[in-house]
């Protein structure tokens, strides 16, 4: 049996992460294979997760009922423009900090913070 938060979400064949998936996400890496995150000329690293860069929100869709709310994270779902390569720290640390915090870490080399709500960029 899986803890609470396994049960909540469901499994990951249900939220989309099947079979279907699995090749997809193999295609991407495959013609894709470096970290959009971290990666640098200098300093490849590979990818080994796709990343929705906007969450489908598919359990939220699904528990509305709305048949064109699903539809419409479905289509996000799939969408390979949505999809970006990460490598597992960035997609399990950077990228969840990121979404949590709704800001853009770092800064430019001028030493400027990168995420435009920055008060200094304001």
């Amino acid at each position: 049996m899986g803890t609470v938060s396994d049960v909540r979400r469901g499994s990951s064949a249900a939220r989309g992460y099947g079979y279907r998936w699995q090749k997809a996400r193999d295609g991407y890496l495959s013609q894709y294979p470096y970290c959009s995150m971290c990666s640098t000329d200098r300093r490849p690293v590979a990818a080994t997760v796709v990343d929705h860069k906007t969450a489908p929100k598919l359990k939220d869709a699904k528990d509305s009922g709305d048949p064109a709310r699903i539809k419409a994270a479905w289509k996000l779902f799939w969408d390979p423009c949505n999809w970006a390569g990460l490598c597992k720290f960035c997609h399990d640390s950077t990228k969840q900090r990121i979404e949590k915090s709704g800001r853009l870490p770092g800064c430019t080399a001028e030493g400027l913070p990168l995420d435009p709500g920055h008060h200094w960029n304001r």
